[in-house]
């Protein structure tokens, strides 16, 4: 939110500590991954394959997947209520309140997306495999159309995420993708300079990792 840890004035704290208390008692928090093998990675189109489905996932994310063996596709979400509570606020007047649940509805879901990853990587580990990182369609030039494309593998979705005709995820604070495995794969933390999205909400962040509230997902399933 813009302030160093510890700097942030009192009433902010205030509001952030309720905010977070509400949210983590609603238990919302699901995540769920799919592993699919064989993958074709196409060099030339910069393409993934998996089950007959063809991800245009162009070449900034297909340089760190080209030597994945396998694929997790996954969605997270942190329910619909993080959402709804700050739409509800910022209509009622109470902008800071509505800006909180939406900054840490952010956080939750990333938080249990890093948790789903870590699950996925000491699964993996057990077969000798690495993981990439997790890379998400409207992404460094990856298409959010291609959201259509994920869900597929997902109808009836443990998670209630629903797509609107425009691949938004609802509820909003979801996220999905891909992580490649493989032997020879490698796991680097996200990199600015080599993606050209300017306006990302990571941009200049150094790990991945949240350092906000314990938001243990609630749900988690694997296949």
């Amino acid at each position: 939110m813009g302030y160093s840890r510890g700097a942030a004035p009192e009433p902010l704290t205030e509001v952030i500590g309720e905010v977070s208390e509400d949210l983590i008692s609603l238990g919302d928090v699901r995540a769920e991954y799919i592993i699919f093998t064989p993958v074709k990675c196409n060099s030339f189109i910069k393409t993934v394959e998996t089950e007959g489905v063809v991800f245009n996932v162009k070449p900034i994310i297909f340089s760190q997947v080209k030597k994945a063996e396998e694929v997790a596709l996954f969605i997270c979400t942190a329910g619909p209520e993080a959402g709804e509570r700050s739409r509800r606020y910022m209509k009622e007047g109470d902008l800071l309140r509505g800006y909180v649940y939406d900054v840490i509805g952010s956080e939750v879901v990333e938080n249990a997306a890093d948790r789903m990853q870590e699950a996925l990587r000491a699964s993996v580990a057990a077969r000798g495999m690495n993981i990439t990182n997790r890379f998400s369609p409207g992404y460094c030039g990856w298409d959010v159309a291609e959201q259509h494309k994920l869900f597929s593998f997902f109808k009836d979705n443990y998670c209630g995420i629903t797509l609107t005709a425009s691949a938004l995820m609802n509820p909003i604070k979801s996220v999905s993708g891909f992580i490649g495995i493989g032997r020879e794969v490698i796991y680097a933390p996200y990199n600015c300079s080599m993606c050209d999205d300017k306006n990302c909400l990571y941009r200049g962040r150094k790990s991945t990792r949240s350092e906000g509230p314990d938001t243990s997902c609630t749900g988690f399933r694997s296949v």
